[in-house]
């Protein structure tokens, strides 16, 4: 274990807010993460995690306590099932996966941050979601001290949330397995704009590797794919999830989709731009993307307070004018 006190969380983060880190700690293996969590709860120190800070909105004060930042690397394949680290890089997880033959992720290509951190948020994009594919999850569970491993059902994966994420801190996710398809075609794609693309109709099936270069340049254009040199990816990602409301509750003119029981799933962008925050909206050092209004930016010098009080204009001005309450989707920590 590597440990430094010269970090800012903005250096972690794609999103490029955040004050001092008291202490950094690089952990490579899961033991070297669990002995880590271990000895912060010990001692008493505030600790907070970190994969590819892709999803994380980090507070301008710092960190008062242990940063441990989770490099743990390894994807061990076992038929059509696959075990990988926690710090295992999410895309470079997908691309080894259309290389293997694998269906089951190649819609989520494109995704920035750690392979740990996607069963927390159970990620989606496109048609497809991890829950989809994971077969069990095994972390340290801080609360009762002891390693064990989450079947899918103990995970209570729900759009864009899980037990892991609505019981913050309690769970360390130190490796997650998959069951994949072993074959050339994709799983059948569901997602309109990706068919389009792709040429086939939604319900069929693609090549795995024309689906993920398809995701990846759909992705690009709306400034999706994390790239330094991109100001439009300087984000993370979709910032509000599209809202689910009883179907009585639809916006004219907004588009839905059917999500069961009754419920309507709203999208999230349109109701950001109808809100008056169109793609390149700027406040200061924060604001839409120029790309796509989904994403908030930032620019050098931002501060998580400005950019969290622009995201708390959009989800007012949107109940006020649709009465839809938007929720946001990356986690914004304090100390």
């Amino acid at each position: 274990m590597q440990v430094r006190s010269d970090v800012r969380l903005a250096e972690l983060t794609t999103l490029a807010v955040g004050g001092p880190a008291e202490r950094l700690i690089e952990v490579e293996t899961a033991d070297e993460l669990v002995a880590a969590v271990r000895d912060a709860d010990e001692a008493g120190r505030p600790l907070l995690l970190i994969g590819g800070g892709s999803n994380l909105i980090a507070p301008d004060e710092g960190w008062p306590g242990d940063v441990v930042a989770v490099r743990s690397r390894g994807i061990v394949r076992s038929g059509d099932r696959l075990t990988v680290q926690a710090g295992e890089d999410w895309d470079a997880l997908v691309a080894f996966t259309v290389e293997d033959r694998l269906a089951g992720m190649e819609a989520l290509s494109g995704i920035p941050g750690s392979t740990g951190a996607t069963p927390v948020q159970n990620v989606g994009a496109y048609g497809q979601e991890v829950a989809q594919t994971i077969t069990a999850v095994r972390v340290l569970d801080r609360h009762e001290k002891v390693e064990r491993t989450l079947t899918p059902a103990e995970c209570g994966f729900g759009y864009r949330d899980s037990r892991l994420k609505r019981e913050p801190g309690r769970f360390v996710v130190l490796e997650v397995e998959f069951a994949l398809d072993p074959g050339e075609l994709s799983r059948p794609v569901g997602y309109a704009e990706l068919a389009r693309t792709l040429g086939v109709e939604v319900g069929e099936r693609a090549p795995l590797t024309a689906v993920r270069e398809a995701v990846l340049g759909l992705r690009r254009g709306k400034g999706m794919v994390w790239d330094p040199a991109d100001p439009d990816s300087r984000s993370a990602g979709s910032f509000f999830t599209n809202p689910i409301v009883p179907a009585e509750r639809a916006v004219e003119g907004c588009p839905s989709w059917p999500a069961g029981d009754g419920l309507v799933k709203l999208s999230a962008a349109w109701l950001v731009q109808h809100a008056g925050f169109g793609r390149g909206t700027r406040d200061g050092r924060v604001g839409t993307s120029s790309r796509h209004s989904l994403a908030l930016t930032t620019s050098d010098g931002a501060t998580a307070a400005e950019l969290l009080a622009f995201a708390d204009r959009i989800i007012a001005t949107a109940q006020e004018k649709f009465g839809v309450t938007l929720e946001r989707e990356p986690t914004a920590v304090r100390p």
